[in-house]
């Protein structure tokens, strides 16, 4: 056993994703263990990597790696971390969403290093934005490899960047309102798509080009002409709720996060 040895109990599209990213050249990791769920994952990911080992059970996972990562759904998550048993000392890395620091420690039950972290997709391609609380110096090292860490200072920043994490799927949902939008004014569905999906990722990618140092209300107000298209569309949006239905859904996301729904 070596360091640079992971393990994932649970083998979904975010080990997937992860496993990708690690084992990209160069490299991160030489020995990362999978759990044998999800059989068809794991086997894929082993038949393409020499890395990747799928133990017998969760425990093999757990006893073979120094980091730890527990990507299972939190509806199981309890009933799947009770039944292992980790070293003192190991480094545990929670992907559960949604689930207290304080639960997660007591079904662990035992003096372990635990951070949380919230990676996205994006992390097969080293492109992933990664909150992680507390920070760690080894936990965030690994997700700059995957893209760009976050370390958070406190848990409510942690749960603020999991709340704001949640629109990805209402990213994709306008992205298809636009797109059925154009087909049943007559526009060929193939052809709507090939001109929203580009003009999406150019948008995001002049917001990251920015940087913190321009907030997106001075790109909003550079891309709404006075008077124009784009200025009618937000003002449109704003005052019909549109603005506002998002900021509830959030605060009802976050108070889901914090545990108070």
């Amino acid at each position: 056993m070596n360091a640079n040895s992971i393990g994932f109990v649970g083998t979904g599209a975010i080990t997937e994703a992860m496993v990708r990213g690690l084992l990209a050249e160069p490299a991160y990791a030489s020995d990362i263990h999978v759990s044998p769920r999800s059989a068809h994952i794991a086997e894929t990911l082993a038949a393409e990597f020499a890395s990747v080992r799928i133990a017998r059970d969760n425990q093999e996972v757990v006893q073979r790696s120094e980091m730890v990562f527990l990507a299972i759904r939190p509806q199981i998550a309890e009933e799947v971390v009770r039944e292992l048993s980790f070293r003192n000392g190991q480094m545990v890395v929670s992907l559960v969403a949604a689930t207290e620091r304080r639960a997660l420690l007591e079904w662990i039950g035992a003096d372990i290093n635990l951070v949380q972290a919230i990676p996205l997709p994006f992390v097969a391609d080293r492109q992933g934005v990664t909150a992680v609380y507390p920070a760690d110096t080894a936990v965030a090292a690994l997700f700059d490899t995957l893209g760009t860490a976050v370390p958070c200072q406190s848990r409510k920043e942690y749960d603020l960047l999991a709340a704001a994490s949640a629109v990805m799927s209402t990213y994709f949902g306008v992205m298809e309102s636009v797109a059925g939008w154009l087909e049943k004014s007559g526009l060929e569905r193939a052809k709507g798509q090939a001109y929203i999906a580009p003009l999406f990722a150019g948008l995001a990618q002049k917001a990251s080009s920015a940087g913190a140092a321009e907030p997106f209300s001075a790109l909003s107000r550079e891309f709404a002409t006075k008077g124009g298209l784009n200025e009618q569309v937000l003002s449109d949006f704003d005052k019909k709720g549109g603005i506002a239905a998002l900021t509830a859904a959030l605060d009802l996301v976050l108070a889901r996060i914090e545990g108070k729904d």
